[in-house]
């Protein structure tokens, strides 16, 4: 089996334990019909929880399915390498203990900034967390580390200098903390990603600005969900829907929770349709559908950018999850996504890509793969996701592969 495709070895071992595709897939919590894609290689098995679950009922190790895949986080993060893993390495030390330790010791005169400093830097400090969410929406993750080595700092200490502005600068606080999160999450440091997640609640919390908690819980969950800890991201989703209940429920609900509400919902349904919970995934889908309509346009609330055309976006994403490439692409040919941010029109054009190699329609995958290298490079080159499918482009494609093809892989670092 050692030259045969992971979908020839699933075949060949399901075969020996005695199992029919209906069976195995039961066992571990997918369809009859989604065992017949991966058996047939029509479908990619990209995540690690799922191939370890496939390995455990079949009766061997990961490396034994696929041999390249047996630390694909680890692989994929590419350690030093990476663009910007300095400057994120410096962020991660910033992290660790306390943020602004010696302030809590000498006088007051040793305070680093006075209270009206603290209150005359807040428009600054305002447009500087603006910024940060700026360049993460475009992808410049290296950016967004950088500016976040001086910025986290400095609200730190600004929190601390005027008890009066306290809660206005530990929101501005807790939203640089969730820019951490996301930066983090993205180049798949999601322990520490996990990290600035807490604190931005713990910020969040003391601001007293209750959504400001359910953002920062929002975070969480997608940390939960890149370490495969489904279960947590799954309650860390449910408990802030279930505490937006009420207000969702009302007549005319503020914006923002419904927004902050809808992108939970698309959380759980991404989360439902990684663990192979097809109702659960169009449930969130459909919750999160009625929420974009009741707002009636795209917002960027809590820097969730969610509306109508977000929720067709993510829906997009679970059929590529689900192994439904079809209803994938007959989705994606009716979403503009042309009003998203680079960042979100890029993973829009990457889930495109992975529906069509799933039909093994190299030149259209290849070709959305270019598209969104165009709009945000180093998402391209950095993402596990679209990582893998340049690997099965090369893999489809053997010993000749298309120049476009083989110059993308340099760019990203892929081998076959």
């Amino acid at each position: 089996m050692a030259e045969s495709t992971l979908g020839a070895r699933v075949a060949e071992l399901r075969r020996r334990r005695g199992l029919s595709q209906k069976e195995l897939g039961a066992a571990i919590r997918r369809s009859e019909s989604w065992v017949s894609q991966v058996e047939r290689d029509v479908l990619p098995v990209e995540r690690l929880s799922v191939l370890q679950r496939l390995a455990d009922v079949l009766g061997v190790a990961v490396r034994d399915l696929r041999p390249e895949a047996a630390e694909p986080i680890a692989a994929d993060r590419g350690d030093g390498h990476r663009p910007g893993s300095a400057v994120f390495e410096q962020l991660r030390l910033l992290l660790t203990g306390h943020p602004a330790l010696e302030q809590l010791f000498g006088d007051e005169a040793d305070r680093s900034l006075e209270p009206s400093t603290a209150a005359a830097k807040l428009p600054e400090l305002q447009q500087r967390v603006d910024l940060a969410w700026q360049l993460a929406h475009e992808s410049r993750l290296v950016e967004v580390g950088s500016s976040l080595l001086e910025l986290i700092p400095d609200l730190e200490h600004a929190a601390r200098a005027d008890a009066t502005r306290r809660p206005e600068v530990l929101t501005l606080l807790s939203r640089a903390y969730q820019v951490a999160a996301t930066a983090f999450t993205r180049q798949e440091e999601v322990d520490a990603a996990w990290v600035a997640a807490d604190r931005a609640l713990s910020a969040a919390e003391e601001s007293g600005d209750a959504l400001s908690v359910v953002a920062g819980t929002y975070r969480m969950a997608q940390a939960f969900l890149r370490l495969q800890r489904l279960e947590q991201a799954e309650q860390a989703a449910r408990v802030s829907v279930a505490a937006l209940a009420a207000q969702v429920a009302a007549e005319r609900p503020r914006p923002e929770v419904l927004s902050l509400y809808g992108s939970l919902q698309l959380m759980l349904a991404v989360i439902a349709a990684t663990d192979g919970n097809r109702t659960a995934a169009r449930t969130g889908l459909a919750a999160a559908r009625a929420a974009a309509d009741r707002l009636g346009e795209g917002r960027n609330d809590f820097d969730t950018e969610f509306g109508p055309t977000g929720v067709a976006v993510h829906a997009v994403a679970v059929a590529v999850e689900l192994g439904d490439a079809g209803e994938a692409l007959d989705t994606a040919r009716t979403v503009d996504a042309s009003i998203l941010s680079p960042e979100r029109q890029a993973r829009f054009l990457v889930d495109v890509a992975r529906a069509h190699a799933q039909r093994r329609q190299a030149s259209e995958a290849l070709e959305a793969l270019l598209n969104a290298e165009r709009l945000t490079p180093e998402l391209v080159h950095t993402d596990h996701r679209a990582r893998e499918v340049v690997r099965d482009l090369l893999q489809f494609a053997g010993r000749r592969p298309a120049d476009e093809l083989r110059e993308l892989a340099g760019r990203a670092a892929v081998t076959p």
